[in-house]
C-alpha cells in the first residue's frame, strides 16, 4: 500500500532523511522508531504530504505524492505529536468543524460513531480546554479517523499520558488496527512491542533495522541465551560444555540443595536446545525449567542507535 524509495530530505546543508527505503503492507501496524533528531517526524510529514521530499518517491495505492497530494490526503488520518485542537470549542463543535472541512456527508451519524469508538460519550458537550490529557488525545484520535481513512499515522500517541491512559489508548490503537493500516512513531518501546506487527528503526536519517520484534531480537549479536533450572550434581554440570560443541556455559547459580540455575549461550543459527535436553536426559538429571531469554527491544534499539550499530 505504501512504497518509499530513496527518500531524502535536506534542510540547507543538513540531511534529515537519507535515502530511506521501506514498504508498508495493507492492514499492517508498523512501529517507526528512532532517537530524537533521527528523521522520524520528517519522514511522517512527507508521507502525509505536509513536506515535499528533496529527492526520492512515496507512492500510496499507486499514487505519487508529487502529483496526487489531495487524493492521498483523503486516504490518511494524522495525529501529530502536538495534538492540534481548538480548545475553546466543545468536543462536538470541533468534530463538526473537522467534518465540514473534510466535506463528510451525513456527518451527524459519523460523529456519533466516532464519539462512541473513541469513548467520548461523557464529554461531548464539554469545552476541550477542560478535558484531561487522555481525553484530549482521544479527541485527536477522533478527528484523525472522522473521515474513515484507510491509513492512520500516529506520532507519539501516548506522550504525556499516565499509565491508565496509556492502557486505554493502546486498546484503542489495537481496535483501529483491525480495519486500518497504522504507522506509529513512539519513544515508548513497550507500547510499540505491544501493538505493532513490524518495527522499522531509523538513525541519523537512515534505516538501520526492519523486522518483527522477534526477528530484531534474534538478530542481535546472533546469540541465543538459554536458562535452565536443574536438580543435578554441580560438579557434573560443567560436563555439558565438553559433550556439546559450540555452546558456552555462562553461569551456574545455586537455588537450593542440588538445584541450580544454569545459563548457556550458543549461535542463533544453530539451535542446540534438543541436544541440551537429550544430554540432561542421558545424565538422569531433573529438568525443572528451560526457556530462551530474548534480548530486550531496548537493548536492540540502543545497539543500533547509540552504540553505532555494532553487533
Amino acid at each position: 500500500m505504501i512504497r518509499i524509495q530513496n527518500l531524502t530530505k535536506d534542510y540547507g546543508l543538513v540531511r534529515a532523511v537519507d535515502h530511506v527505503n521501506f514498504e508498508i503492507n495493507e492492514g499492517e501496524i508498523l512501529g517507526f522508531l528512532g532517537p530524537n533528531g533521527a528523521g522520524k517526524t520528517t519522514t511522517l510529514r512527507m508521507i502525509t504530504c505536509f513536506l515535499s521530499p528533496t529527492s526520492g518517491s512515496i507512492e500510496i495505492e499507486n499514487m505519487n505524492i508529487k502529483n496526487k497530494q489531495l487524493e492521498i490526503k483523503r486516504l490518511i488520518g494524522y495525529l501529530p505529536e502536538h495534538n492540534p485542537l481548538y480548545v475553546d470549542m466543545t468536543v462536538y463543535d470541533y468534530l463538526k468543524f473537522i467534518a465540514d472541512i473534510r466535506k463528510i456527508p451525513n456527518f451527524g451519524h459519523r460523529i456519533k460513531e466516532v464519539i462512541k469508538q473513541c469513548g467520548l460519550n461523557g464529554v461531548v458537550h464539554k469545552s476541550i480546554n477542560t478535558l484531561s490529557k487522555g481525553y484530549k488525545q482521544r479527541v485527536g484520535f477522533a478527528q484523525a479517523i472522522l473521515h474513515d481513512p484507510k491509513i492512520l499515522i500516529l506520532d507519539e500517541p501516548t506522550s504525556g499520558l499516565d499509565p491508565n491512559q496509556i492502557v486505554e489508548i493502546r486498546e484503542l490503537i489495537k481496535e483501529l488496527g483491525k480495519k486500518k493500516t497504522l504507522i506509529i512513531s513512539s519513544h515508548i518501546l513497550q507500547e510499540v512491542q505491544a501493538v505493532c506487527d513490524r518495527i522499522v528503526i531509523i538513525n541519523e536519517g537512515k534505516i538501520v533495522a526492519d523486522g518483527s520484534t522477534e526477528e530484531l531480537q534474534s538478530a542481535f549479536n546472533n546469540k541465543t541465551k538459554l536458562k535452565l533450572e536443574l536438580i543435578a550434581n554441580k560438579d557434573e554440570i560443567t560436563a555439558i560444555v565438553d559433550n556439546i560443541k559450540e555452546i558456552a556455559l555462562l553461569s551456574i547459580s545455586p537455588l537450593k540443595e542440588k538445584t541450580f540455575s544454569v545459563e548457556i549461550e550458543f549461535d542463533s543459527t544453530n539451535d542446540k536446545r534438543a541436544e541440551i535436553f537429550n544430554f540432561i536426559k542421558s545424565k538422569e538429571w531433573t529438568l525443572l525449567e528451560m526457556y530462551r531469554e530474548n534480548v530486550s527491544l531496548e537493548a536492540v534499539f540502543r545497539n543500533l542507535t547509540i552504540e553505532g550499530g555494532k553487533r
